[in-house]
């Protein structure tokens, strides 16, 4: 839950990368979301699935930081699959050099304030050398999104922004790239470079997106809500909110049963939580 501050307080306000998504895709949902607190509960198959990621999360950060995961693979035979399939695909990730004097954490955890806002990034693993710097995240559901679409993702422009905003990296020498342990082949992966150009364009929308949310926490506390999208926008379609909003006609209401509404929500919250499990 996000708190409000009162405007005696100098309490900064946190937001994620997931945060940061569902602002972008439509404040109102952000309002009911993480101001309200109206998330329904999650279907039992998409709750095994976050437990399975999560569990594939700590055995690569016990994995990182040279503990024994034997016991843990042999009760498990998707997780055993999922960290053989990936040892031979990248195995050095999984084992790296000894004589190496690259800087290597698990589940990394950096902030940065920007206006009211601490925004916040954990990375799965990072890797910095004297040169350069890579950020590289696990991904466990099966139908990975475009390149595209990650590009835009907040979590790729978040990510990368605030390693170059907090270390003495330049853009150029910071990289991100994703990795789909799950995929219907084999673990593949998608890699972003930076750039300055694209550092500038990230403060550019972070400024412009922070002071929007600002003003509308303002609002928000005489009451007012925050913005919808527009009439007929794709976004209302699926939204487990189109009621609460007035965006779903009665005859719609009455074709989606609420299992269906439930099951797509879990599908676009997928990207934003189930790889930010604290451990």
């Amino acid at each position: 839950m996000i708190s409000i501050p009162n405007s005696s307080q100098s309490q900064l306000i946190r937001l994620s990368q997931g945060q940061l998504n569902l602002l972008e895709t439509c404040p109102r949902k952000f309002q009911h979301t993480y101001l309200e607190q109206l998330r329904p509960p999650l279907d039992p198959k998409y709750e095994e699935k976050q437990l399975l990621g999560s569990r594939f999360h700590l055995l690569m950060q016990q994995q990182e930081m040279g503990l024994k995961i034997g016991s843990f693979l042999q009760t498990d035979s998707q997780l055993q699959s999922w960290m053989n399939t990936f040892a031979s695909i990248a195995p050095d990730i999984l084992t790296p050099d000894d004589n190496s004097e690259a800087f290597r954490e698990s589940e990394h955890y950096r902030t940065l304030q920007i206006q009211d806002y601490l925004l916040t990034a954990i990375y799965d693993l990072l890797i910095a050398d004297k040169e350069k710097a890579q950020i590289l995240d696990w991904k466990t559901y099966r139908q990975p999104p475009s390149k595209r679409k990650l590009q835009y993702d907040w979590q790729t422009r978040l990510y990368m922004y605030v390693l170059a905003e907090t270390s003495n990296y330049q853009p150029e020498s910071i990289s991100m790239t994703y990795w789909f342990v799950q995929s219907e082949t084999k673990p593949h992966s998608i890699k972003f470079s930076y750039s300055t150009t694209q550092h500038q364009q990230t403060k550019k929308k972070l400024d412009h997106h922070l002071k929007k949310l600002t003003k509308w926490l303002q609002v928000y506390q005489q009451p007012e809500q925050l913005p919808q999208v527009p009439e007929g926008s794709k976004a209302c379609i699926y939204c487990q909110y189109a009621s609460r909003c007035g965006r779903v006609c009665a005859n719609s209401e009455k074709k989606s049963s609420s299992q269906d509404l439930l099951g797509v929500n879990n599908a676009l919250f997928n990207l934003a939580n189930i790889e930010e499990v604290p451990l």
